[in-house]
């Protein structure tokens, strides 16, 4: 007899699940709150880049269908704006280079991906439910299906959650967000000749980060703003006007990274649903949800570790949690899904979420000396910069030298001749 799995929320966690439960033979079903259309002619979610490990999970179910399309990233650069550096100018960096990926990244808008996806998961028989899920639905539900999987990171949902204050150390929103997807930007001078992402850093104001993406309407760039709360860039919080969402992303682009805005002097918006803003608090949740009725239903990525966008990981983290648990409830065969089982799964993703949630939670703060010392000598050190850009990928390497200023300095000693 096949189990039957209820996954609730259709993103990059919910639909790689539901998607990959189905090659194994569960019967599955998926509730989206949207249809595949709505999805794809809606407003952007996010500022996905994936980098090799998280996009080996989507080739290992086969569903890399967009990889001969999307820009290949093979690179990860940084520049920090000079102290007072805010005049015009495109050389006011203090610091700038560009380290290399071992495997590429690539990152596909997820109104493109989710509703491919979604009807590649009807497609192959799976049941699609279109309903926006309250706490009373996954009541009735979880006594029809052996396992209900939450991955519905907002809304009443998450309520079921409860926030584990020992690995959350804020309770306010750390940075202001802001998003752009525009076409018509021109390449960074120093690799006109391959893609990378670019983390620009204004010491005390925040950060822009620039990727190049693949959107409905072809190849596109990502402008996104990480303001400060209260700072100069939190500023969107009142723009309707896709339009003035833009002209003001590229005025703060020019007064304080003057060398990106020399890029983007030409660019427009991909489509009238091309910006985002938005904020939230980095939490993480206890995973098991208790319903009203007494069963218990299981927190999948954002819903249970939601980390800030600065480190890029929230599409990572997501095709993480989704292969752990996948492989967790494969392995577990036919015996029931207890609590004891979804605190295993979960703390199988917590092995490598632990890592991303204390890097992200570290870089929302000014960074001390010796992790200026060390992205400062990514500039004259080559491996330092491919090493740093490298964890990206996988961020359990920063233990080893990012951290502890001593780990610090015994690593880039090892790098230079006494």
């Amino acid at each position: 007899m096949s189990r039957k799995i209820l996954v609730v929320g259709a993103g990059q966690s919910g639909l790689q699940l539901a998607l990959g439960l189905q090659s194994h033979g569960y019967e599955v079903t998926l509730m989206s709150n949207r249809t595949a259309d709505e999805i794809r002619s809606g407003r952007v979610m996010s500022t996905q880049c994936m980098f090799d490990t998280a996009l080996q999970h989507e080739r290992d179910l086969q569903l890399n269908f967009w990889e001969t399309q999307a820009p290949r990233i093979e690179g990860l650069g940084v520049s920090v704006a000079a102290p007072g550096s805010h005049d015009p100018g495109p050389t006011q960096r203090a610091i700038d280079w560009v380290g290399k990926l071992d495997g590429f990244a690539q990152s596909v808008d997820q109104r493109v991906k989710m509703a491919g996806w979604m009807e590649t998961f009807a497609q192959r028989g799976g049941q699609l439910v279109i309903h926006g899920a309250a706490v009373s639905d996954l009541d009735y539900f979880s006594r029809t299906y052996d396992l209900v999987l939450v991955s519905a990171g907002k809304g009443e949902l998450v309520s079921m959650f409860s926030r584990d204050p020992e690995r959350s150390p804020y309770s306010e929103p750390q940075r202001a967000l802001a998003v752009a997807y525009v076409h018509g930007l021109g390449p960074r001078p120093e690799h006109p000749d391959f893609d990378a992402v670019r983390c620009n850093l204004v010491p005390g104001v925040g950060e822009l980060f620039v990727m190049p993406t693949l959107t409905t309407s072809g190849r596109a760039d990502i402008l996104f703003w990480e303001g400060i709360p209260g700072g100069p860039l939190d500023a969107f919080r009142d723009i309707k006007n896709p339009s003035e969402h833009l002209a003001l992303t590229l005025e703060l682009m020019e007064k304080f990274t003057p060398w990106e805005y020399a890029r983007a002097t030409k660019v427009e918006l991909t489509d009238a649903n091309g910006t985002l803003a938005g904020r939230y608090a980095p939490t993480v949740r206890n995973p098991i949800g208790r319903l009203p009725s007494g069963g218990s239903v299981l927190g999948v990525a954002d819903v249970v570790v939601a980390n800030d966008p600065i480190t890029g990981q929230g599409s990572n983290s997501a095709s993480k949690c989704a292969a752990a648990y996948l492989a967790a409830i494969v392995e577990h065969g036919d015996k029931p899904f207890d609590e004891e089982w979804m605190q295993s799964a979960f703390d199988r993703y917590w092995d490598t979420a632990q890592h991303v949630t204390k890097w992200t939670n570290t870089m929302l703060q000014a960074p001390p000396e010796h992790v200026l010392n060390l992205i400062g000598a990514a500039g004259q050190l080559q491996p330092v910069a491919d090493r740093f850009a490298n964890g990206f990928n996988n961020p359990a390497d920063f233990e080893n030298f990012f951290y502890d200023p001593e780990k610090t300095g015994a690593y880039l000693s090892s790098l230079t001749p006494a």
